[in-house]
């Protein structure tokens, strides 16, 4: 989406956000006084080398981690003003969240992993919910299959409508191509970025630059800075 589709619409708000973690011998600073901000059908990606940020970064935004400055704003809800438990209600409704190596549940079925994030929500679950959003992403062969009869892809592409099917606003994908050959990175990015049509703002870490390029914005954390590449 683009900057004029999407500026009445944000999702995220970043504002001089720093965090910083004790080593043995010395405080490493992660992320220092950064401002970000990100709206309904952006799909941003976040770079920089390993080690530079780009999962603490996600943390942040999913309430999993609380900065040591700042405010982090999702949906008009000031993260930060939340205690733990707040947090995790907060991010079960409204984040989804798509991980390097899947995560679905090895003795759940397709359909079932799909369930979950919906019944945490105490959303309609049934079949009439699950089975169109498979038919629709071609996936609706594999419903009653485990997670070790799916190929690495297809695990992941079920993860990503996993994140997506309760209709959150904000999607966190850390590494979703990681651990994909070429062809299946691409069809998980398709995904993504069906998603990200759909009007769900997506985040994504990654290391892959053919994954940074199905992204509208790029982003590189390094020594603690946030520094958008200019659009072109």
């Amino acid at each position: 989406m683009n900057q004029s589709e999407s500026q009445y619409s944000p999702v995220v708000m970043m504002s001089g956000v720093s965090r910083a973690f004790d080593d043995a011998r010395a405080t490493r600073v992660v992320l220092d006084n950064v401002d970000f901000t990100a709206s309904a059908g952006d799909l941003v990606a976040i770079t920089g080398p390993s080690g530079s940020g780009k999962s603490t970064f996600l943390h942040l935004l999913g309430g999993i981690d609380i900065p040591d400055r700042g405010r982090i704003v999702i949906n008009d809800m000031d993260l930060t003003s939340l205690n733990e438990t707040g947090r995790t209600l907060f991010r079960r409704k409204h984040i989804g969240v798509v991980f390097q190596f899947f995560n679905l549940v090895p003795t759940l079925n397709v359909i079932e992993n799909l369930r979950l994030p919906l019944e945490l929500c105490s959303l309609k679950s049934d079949d009439s919910v699950v089975l169109p959003l498979l038919e629709r992403f071609g996936l609706d062969h594999l419903a009653h299959s485990y997670p070790d009869l799916l190929s690495g892809g297809e695990q992941q592409r079920v993860a990503v409508i996993r994140a997506a099917i309760h209709k959150p606003s904000l999607i966190l994908a850390d590494e979703p191509t990681g651990n994909l050959d070429d062809y299946q990175g691409r069809v998980v990015l398709d995904l993504i970025r069906q998603v990200s049509n759909d009007g769900t703002c997506v985040i994504m870490a990654t290391h892959s630059q053919s994954a940074s390029e199905y992204a509208d914005r790029h982003c590189t954390i390094r020594n603690g800075n946030l520094h958008e590449a200019s659009q072109t």
